[in-house]
């Protein structure tokens, strides 16, 4: 029987072969396909009786080191981002347990009702990801929001798009895919009221946790971020 990484291996090579070289979304769809594989490798080394991740690719962070690494991780994003934050663009918070939680506006990233990140948004994704892919010992879970305009289920589906198409843009950009986890909430957790123009704005969000690898408590990073 073969192992586990010849089989990833072989899969690669096919999912690479199928990524057209005159592709312009080749960086990201190959992106992608790397991170489902070794993602696929990576649930193999689970020990689901102990929440122990088995020679994890990410590593773990001890204990007693936690903080430290997140504390560097949060100057540098708040460097390279201190004009959007003055902006209003980005909003940066620490969390409970050393979470990093980035909120992307999506008048800035977004078009109305569309899934495509704005040109003009580029620079200041390109800055994130340079400082998230440092950080590697870190899941990065990316959750998509909108205000309750149009029907559930549209709305859910935008969340969905609007996460991925922020995921495939990191990685294509240095950020490893296996770290990264998508998912949509739709209209479900408001920030503000939805009956005034300036809510429904702070409503449309894309948020961006960077959860640390904790080392004997691994599977708490893979965990979706608690509604704040």
């Amino acid at each position: 029987m073969k192992s586990i990484p010849a089989i990833a291996g072989l899969s690669l090579l096919v999912a690479l072969s199928g990524c057209a070289t005159d592709d312009p979304n080749r960086r990201a769809k190959t992106g992608a396909a790397i991170g489902a594989i070794a993602g696929a490798v990576l649930g193999h080394q689970v020990d689901g009786d102990k929440g122990r991740f088995i020679g994890a690719a990410a590593g773990a962070i001890a204990g007693g080191a936690v903080g430290n690494y997140m504390d560097k991780q949060q100057r540098e994003l708040e460097a390279q981002l201190a004009e959007e934050r003055r902006n209003n663009e980005i909003e940066l918070e620490r969390l409970k347990n050393n979470v990093l939680k980035v909120n992307l506006s999506s008048e800035v990233s977004f078009d109305f009702n569309k899934a495509d990140i704005k040109p003009g948004f580029y620079g200041t994704l390109n800055k994130l990801a340079s400082v998230v892919a440092k950080y590697n010992n870190t899941i990065v879970h990316i959750v998509g929001h909108t205000d309750d305009r149009g029907s559930d289920s549209y709305n859910q589906q935008l969340s969905e798009r609007r996460a991925l198409s922020v995921k495939d843009y990191l990685a294509a950009h240095g950020v490893t895919a296996s770290r990264i986890r998508t998912e949509g909430r739709g209209e479900s957790e408001p920030r503000a009221t939805n009956a005034t123009p300036e809510g429904r704005a702070m409503n449309r969000r894309v948020e961006i946790y960077l959860k640390p690898i904790v080392e004997g408590q691994e599977s708490n990073a893979y965990q979706p971020p608690e509604q704040q």
